[in-house]
C-alpha cells in the first residue's frame, strides 16, 4: 500500500476529523462553536484532534492578543484542499446511507434534510433533501416494503 495514502487514511479516518474539517470549510471557528456544531464531541477530544490537525498542517490556530484572548481555528491551504473529498463523501452518503426511522415514520435524525457539506450548507442553506428511496415513509409504505 502506498505510504502516503496510508498516512492520509490514518489522519482522516480518526473519529470526528471529517466532521471538524467540514465544520471549518466555511471559515474560521472558535472552540465553542466547534463544540456546538459537532454534537457528542468532548472538549478534551476536540482539543486533541485540533492539535493533531495543526501538527499535520491542516488547521491553523490563530490567537488574537486582546482581553480576553480570542482563539480561532481555520483550515490551511492544505486543509481547504480537502473540500472536494468532503463533498464527495457527502454525495456518496446521500446516495447510499439510510437514516434510521422513528416510530412515526419520520427520519429519526432532525437534521436529515441537512444533507450538504458544511461549506455548501452555509453558503446555500440546507435545501437538499434525502432521495425518496431513503425516506422513512417510502420504506414503510412503498410497494416493495417487506416484513422481516
Amino acid at each position: 500500500m502506498c505510504p502516503r495514502y496510508e498516512h492520509a487514511v490514518q489522519i482522516l479516518g480518526k473519529r470526528w476529523t471529517g466532521l471538524l474539517i467540514a465544520s471549518l470549510l466555511p471559515g474560521p471557528r472558535r472552540f465553542s462553536e466547534l463544540t456546538a456544531m459537532v454534537g457528542g464531541l468532548s472538549d478534551r477530544v476536540l482539543s486533541d484532534r485540533l492539535r493533531e490537525l495543526e501538527q499535520e498542517g491542516l488547521v491553523e490556530r490563530i490567537v488574537y492578543p486582546q482581553i480576553p484572548v480570542r482563539v480561532e481555528y481555520q483550515l490551511t491551504e492544505k486543509g481547504r484542499a480537502l473540500k472536494p473529498v468532503i463533498e464527495a463523501i457527502q454525495t456518496w452518503a446521500n446516495q447510499w446511507i439510510e437514516l434510521p426511522c422513528a416510530a412515526d415514520g419520520s427520519a429519526a435524525d432532525a437534521q436529515a434534510s441537512e444533507c450538504q457539506p458544511a461549506a455548501t450548507a452555509a453558503a446555500e442553506g440546507c435545501e437538499e433533501t434525502l432521495p425518496p428511496s431513503s425516506s422513512c415513509e417510502t420504506e414503510r409504505s412503498g410497494p416493495d416494503h417487506q416484513s422481516d
